[in-house]
């Protein structure tokens, strides 16, 4: 697949005229544009945490104080402005049974904890190996997100659960269900048009003002955020958690939070890799890793649900104009003022105007030209993305994008295989050279050995690797078998252009090497105790 056309996808939701050059400074128009983009994020981020809170069977305003946190911190720390973190519901699924077996004291801990396994993996720099995931995951993972934010919104058209039973319960039907879907239809209207108008407000914070102001004036009885949970709480404080600090709690709570960690990490480094795609922005992962980890312990210590990067909430962060880290800290503190003394203001807006920005959300983050690019893409990068998709939605995140990978690292395996072929001449003084062609590794082996006929072949041979690479021990030991056939029919068998690695590496075959000036210098890819032969 070309390496653009995940770029182009991400180029097409771009705002240009809301970039920030590096010349450009901190105006007071750019503090007005991240300002707004903060406060239209935050509007955002309350109803997909309070959701996702009663997922996990916890106080809304537990969700809430880990989306302060997380905000805030990754706003700071973190590896790519732009990027939107919260309690998402891709962590909060994974802890759903511990929850409900063991109580919300072992969630802080096991919150906690993946916090600092995250930073582990920070440290050590392996948020890097993200760039091994192909850009068919990647378009998988998006199309996933996307079907996902928009089954989650389907759940806002039930009505409103009780206190005992704050899940969803029938779903909406009559004039406020019509009510309803034309007041999403509305909001989606104005935030497309709002941009043609003026730029001066971000278009979801206009349409979500406009739609608001429409139900109040009119009195339109539709659910709004106050039906979903009541938000008002006092600021949040250190909290220990109450658990036994045993080897059997650690037995407990481990499982959790490297599932946990793992999710998060993979979910952030993939919207990291996303808003970087739009914002042209490079680098930060194994930043983001320790920043995620951060923003968890936090979350955990002050009573809140642990989280990770949200891709609804980032598209909208950069959809508005939100560019630097500004954005983010304003979103985190608005959530808070929500918290402490506008909670009976927030409760007033109607679901309808936020489902109609998260639909716009999942319009523009689906990569609708991933079927384009499965019509003209060799058939296993189409049935990748198809895999990840569909994975993704019926399972999690973490488990779609490992089969991606893993699918097409197999795949890429077999195409090279399959590439490993020979061309063979005769010298002035009879010898036989086998030119081989293509990579030498554990799955080109076999077809490595079916290129030579020893049988057949004069009393001395040449195997000449100028066009060929050694990669592994499996190729190394292919060699080395290939030595011992021509040894046993008593042959003469010469290797040349081997690395210096190949030539230490080899045993038996290692006298057969014949060295010189054009040799390679590449490494291999084998174990140390092959290297040090310990």
């Amino acid at each position: 697949m070309p390496k653009n056309e995940f770029g182009a996808f991400a180029k097409r939701i771009t705002l240009p005229d809301l970039r920030i050059s590096p010349t450009e400074g901190m105006s007071l128009d750019r503090l007005r544009i991240e300002f707004l983009a903060g406060l239209t994020t935050s509007l955002a981020l309350v109803p997909e945490v309070v959701a996702f809170a009663f997922v996990l069977g916890v106080n809304p305003v537990n969700g809430l104080y880990g989306a302060v946190f997380l905000c805030l911190i990754t706003a700071i720390l973190g590896g790519r402005p732009g990027v939107i973190s919260g309690a998402a519901g891709s962590t909060a699924v994974v802890l759903v049974s511990l929850v409900a077996k063991y109580g919300i004291e072992y969630l802080f801990a096991t919150v906690i904890l993946a916090g600092i396994i995250q930073i582990f993996v920070g440290l050590m720099r392996w948020g890097k190996f993200i760039r091994l995931v192909p850009h068919p995951v990647m378009l998988g993972f998006v199309n996933g997100l996307a079907i996902i934010i928009l089954m989650a919104q389907l759940e806002q058209f039930h009505l409103p659960g009780t206190a005992h039973d704050p899940g969803p319960t029938q779903w909406i039907t009559g004039p406020t269900l019509w009510i309803m879907i034309g007041l999403v239809v509305l909001t989606m209207g104005v935030t497309h048009l709002m941009p043609r108008l003026t730029k001066l407000v971000p278009a979801p914070l206009a349409a979500i003002i406009v739609t608001a102001a429409l139900v109040l004036i009119f009195g339109l009885n539709v659910p709004d955020v106050g039906d979903m949970a009541h938000l008002k709480g006092v600021l949040p404080s250190f909290h220990v958690p109450m658990v036994p600090f045993t080897f059997e709690t650690l037995k407990i709570i481990l499982p959790y939070a490297v599932i946990m960690a793992a999710v998060g990490l993979i979910e952030s480094l993939l919207t990291l890799n996303l808003v970087g795609e739009i914002t042209g922005q490079r680098g930060g992962a194994s930043q983001d890793c320790v920043a995620q980890g951060t923003a968890n312990i936090f979350a955990g210590a002050f009573t809140g649900m642990g989280g990770c990067a949200m891709i609804g909430q980032s598209m909208i962060n950069i959809r508005s104009g939100g560019r630097t880290r500004i954005a983010g800290v304003v979103a985190a503190l608005f959530v808070l003022s929500y918290i402490l003394v506008a909670s009976q203001l927030i409760e007033l807006i109607p679901l309808a105007a936020l489902v109609g920005v998260m639909l716009i959300v999942v319009i523009e983050t689906f990569a609708w030209n991933s079927f384009k690019i499965m019509a003209k893409a060799p058939r296993m990068d189409a049935a990748v993305i198809v895999i990840v998709t569909v994975v993704t939605v019926l399972t999690d995140l973490a488990t779609a994008v490992v089969i991606g990978v893993i699918i097409s690292a197999l795949a890429y395996a077999w195409n090279n295989a399959r590439r490993i072929h020979a061309s063979t001449e005769t010298d002035e003084s009879g010898a036989k050279i086998y030119k081989i062609h293509g990579p030498l590794f554990f799955g080109s082996t076999d077809g490595f050995a079916e290129l030579f006929r020893v049988n057949e072949d004069p009393e001395r041979v040449i195997v000449d690797f100028d066009d060929s690479r050694v990669v592994d021990q499996s190729a190394l030991q292919a060699i080395e078998s290939l030595a011992e056939k021509y040894q046993a029919a008593g042959k003469e068998l010469q290797l040349r252009h081997l690395s210096p690695d190949c030539h230490r590496l080899l045993t038996r075959a290692g006298s057969l090497v014949v060295e010189s000036d054009n040799d390679p210098g590449y490494g291999l890819a084998v174990d140390y105790k092959v290297r040090t032969g310990s």
